[in-house]
Order: C-alpha cells, then sequence, then structure tokens
C-alpha cells in the first residue's frame, strides 16, 4: 500500500512539510510505503474550463507538475494534501493545482481515503481546513480524521517541532489512514466490491 503526500507550500521543506513528515513517519512504521511530492513555485494556471481534458484525458496546461501528480495517484491507495494558511485559506497554487487535478480526472482518486494537513504561524487553520476538505468531499473520498482537526502550528520548522499537540495530532492521523487502509484491504480480500449509483446531474430548475 501506498499514501502519496502532497506538499502545496513554495517552501520544499517549510512548515507543512514538517507536519507531513510526522505523518509519513508512523505510516512508515505501519508497513505503509509514501512518497511526498511538492508542487513547486512554477506559475500555477488556475482551471479555464477549457474541457480539453475530456478529449485528452489530462490537464491541457501541462508546463507544471498537475498531470505528472495525477499519473502517481493511480498508483496511490491514499492522500494526504498538505497546505499552509495565506491569508486565512489555502495558497493559491493548491488551489488551482488541486482544482484542475480533480476536475481533469477523478478517476484515481475516488474511493481512496484521504485527509488535509495545514499549518500556520498563528490562525486560520479551520478555514483552510473546511476549505480543502471540499474536494475530497465532492470525489467520493473517505475523509480521515485525528484527535484533533490536522493542523501544526510555527512560523519555522524548529517551532512547528515544538507544537507537540500538533505532532501528536500528525502522527494519529498517520495511525488512522494506515488503520483504515488495512481494513479496505481486508475488505477486499473477502471479496466485498463497492456499489455505485449512477450519477443524476441537475441545475437546480430541472
Amino acid at each position: 500500500m501506498k499514501v502519496l503526500l502532497l506538499n502545496g507550500s513554495p517552501h520544499k521543506e517549510g512548515c507543512t512539510y514538517t507536519a507531513l513528515c510526522e505523518v509519513e513517519k508512523t505510516l512508515n512504521e505501519a508497513g505503509i510505503e509514501t512518497e511526498i511530492f511538492w508542487i513547486e513555485t512554477k506559475p500555477l494556471m488556475s482551471c479555464t474550463a477549457c474541457l480539453k481534458c475530456r478529449e485528452k484525458g489530462e490537464c491541457a496546461f501541462g508546463n507544471d507538475k498537475v498531470n505528472e501528480f495525477v499519473k502517481k495517484a493511480y498508483d496511490a491507495d491514499g492522500f494526504i494534501f498538505g497546505s499552509p494558511v495565506h491569508y486565512a485559506a489555502a495558497t493559491g497554487a493548491i488551489t488551482s493545482f488541486l482544482g484542475r487535478a480533480f476536475y481533469s480526472n477523478s478517476e484515481p482518486f475516488a474511493f481512496k481515503p484521504a485527509a488535509m494537513v495545514c499549518s500556520a504561524r498563528r490562525g486560520g487553520t479551520t478555514a483552510t481546513f473546511d476549505q480543502l476538505n471540499k474536494f475530497m468531499g465532492i470525489s467520493q473520498m473517505p475523509i480521515i480524521t485525528s484527535y484533533y482537526w490536522n493542523m501544526v502550528h510555527g512560523n519555522t520548522p524548529d517551532e512547528v517541532l515544538q507544537d507537540e499537540e500538533g505532532l501528536c495530532t500528525m502522527r494519529q492521523l498517520g495511525r488512522n489512514m494506515a488503520f483504515f487502509l488495512k481494513c479496505i484491504e481486508a475488505g477486499q480480500e473477502k471479496g466485498l466490491e463497492r456499489e455505485v449509483e449512477p450519477k443524476i446531474g441537475t441545475n437546480f430548475i430541472r
């Protein structure tokens, strides 16, 4: 089993990375393979609803790492999405990144457990947490939780390492993810299959 952890921070090894590493360590201890994927700092185009992905099977804007991440998502069994807090919200970069990843191809994400992790110096964490959970909530992804909302506090990685409750929350998140993945595996071994309701779309007036 493998969990793909997305680092949505402009800092490759900053506070968000430090939180993800704490989750990763616990997953590895449980025998789960992991990979931390960094979105980098190149400007990220937001989705323009051009619908070219319906023809190409991937996002039409190929000059960043969105399509690379989606390809990796096929081989992942679970996801942890991490973002710092910017103005009491997720970064514009990770919002654009996930918007295009999920809209261009939601297939590799459906029915796979996921969690959102955020880091902040002080405030805005719950707004960011709620914002990014929306991607999972509309994509049939079981959302994994912890003792507390999945957040750490600190202005530097060293300060994050002093957030004992935050680090405890990250470790329990890793344990909960590992447990859920093993439950899915056990169900599959017993022949349990998911049921899918045919989707109906309306625009509220017809």
